[in-house]
């Protein structure tokens, strides 16, 4: 009987505090099936692991250790920014995969990102089989963005989402204790380039008229800067005060970034250069008002501590599902989460192919967002809620969360040739 073929498991592009729960859900469920999966490889730094032959062992890891994945943030065997190009453009990136794969008889690819990395994921089911060595590969969806397509909602954003919607909520409280005599305008900025999924979920804290956030700036819609200073005056003139998200990504009337630095990242995408600042400084230059501004940044997506509870249960349920499609012989697929019902909230798994999703970007859909543009509308918060819901707190020691450093042991190098990015 020929010995069954091990798994490789990467974590790929930004992380979250939850993509680690998916890594326990894909560990932990591949070592159920014995007789199907050998070995559970991990990429160290994600895709380049694979690349350099740089390879974890997580056979090596105790059960104790992967069951604490599911409360640990970020990426325990690192990430990459690293986009492989089309096979047309650059073949020998691929088959150095399936010459990786063939010499650890790798027969089985979970690749944990987003809409790029789902794209590479098909790619090499594609070359896999043109090579003569097919191998089973199934993505396993996260982004904090929200962005992916068919999915109901994206593992990692559930979390940011009650991350932000909870601090501008907090901020809101301070800012209207000091207003009098103060601090009139704060700006917090959230991550989101092109979809505003991050900056609606800061809308949630606005339950009643008056309550912070007062005003929301989506990539979605151009930025009005005339109707955008009229509505902060008016703000501070009804409360006192005027509280704002904004993304990122927002563009003025001409379709440009407002903080595009014009450096690219390693996907070829823009770096952003802040733009909470610009807004803050266009408020002091216009309308005189004193302000403060705060970037989420990092804060927003390892925020564990203060993880949604439906997105740690999804997270696990995207990795464990991906293993159960690949063992049943589903190829070039990823396991979405399927929205049943919104109160009470319930979803199921589903499945996508991989080149449906592939590239794809979902951006907020214009009825989620008010008529006005500075807000988030009823149908927007009905979906927004049964994500945040929940708290699924990780063990303490000593006042701090006690989060998992794994052993992250090295697989012996079988191949005489090395790849340099």
């Amino acid at each position: 009987m020929a010995r069954p073929k091990n798994a490789f498991y990467a974590q790929s592009g930004g992380v979250t505090s939850v993509i680690n729960a998916s890594a326990c859900g894909v560990i932990e469920t591949a070592r159920k099936y014995p007789d199907l999966i050998g070995k559970v490889f991990a990429g160290r730094n994600g895709i380049l692991g694979a690349l350099q032959e740089d390879l974890i062992d997580t056979g090596k890891e105790s059960d104790a250790a992967i069951r604490a994945l599911r409360y640990t943030p970020s990426g325990a065997f690192g990430s990459a920014r690293y986009k492989l190009k089309g096979l047309d453009q650059n073949r020998a990136e691929y088959e150095r995969l399936i010459d990786v794969f063939r010499a650890h008889n790798i027969g089985y690819f979970f690749y944990n990102g987003g809409g790029d990395s789902q794209d590479t994921c098909h790619k090499v089911s594609q070359i896999g089989e043109e090579l003569g060595y097919p191998v089973i590969c199934v993505g396993v969806p996260k982004t904090i963005d929200n962005d992916l397509p068919f999915t109901d909602c994206c593992p990692g954003f559930g979390s940011v989402a009650k991350y932000v919607a909870t601090s501008i909520r907090e901020a809101g409280y301070d800012v209207a204790s000091m207003a009098a005599t103060s601090t009139k305008v704060f700006v917090l900025e959230v991550m989101g380039r092109h979809a505003g999924w991050i900056t609606a979920a800061c809308g949630l804290a606005s339950e009643k008229a008056g309550e912070a956030p007062h005003i929301l700036l989506f990539p979605e819609i151009p930025l009005d800067q005339k109707a955008f200073l009229a509505r902060v005056k008016e703000t501070v003139d009804t409360h006192g005060f005027c509280v704002i998200g904004v993304s990122e990504g927002i563009r003025n009337l001409k379709g440009q970034f407002i903080s595009d630095s014009g450096l690219r990242d390693a996907f070829g995408h823009a770096q952003l250069g802040g733009v909470a600042p610009v807004i803050a400084n266009l408020i002091r230059s216009e309308l005189g008002y004193k302000y403060h501004w705060a970037v989420a940044d990092y804060l927003q997506r390892a925020a564990r501590h203060l993880a949604s509870k439906t997105d740690v249960r999804q997270a696990y349920a995207m990795g464990k599902a991906a293993v159960e499609l690949a063992v049943k012989g589903h190829n070039a697929v990823m396991p979405i989460i399927e929205r049943v019902s919104d109160v009470p909230y319930k979803w199921k798994v589903g499945q996508v192919a991989l080149a449906d999703v592939a590239n794809q970007e979902r951006m907020m859909p214009r009825d989620y967002i008010s008529p006005d543009g500075f807000h988030i509308t009823a149908k927007c918060r009905r979906y927004l809620s049964p994500l945040i819901e929940g708290e699924d707190y990780p063990p303490y020691r000593n006042g701090l969360p006690d989060y998992v450093r794994l052993k992250l042991s090295s697989v012996k190098k079988k191949l005489s040739t090395e790849f340099k990015p």
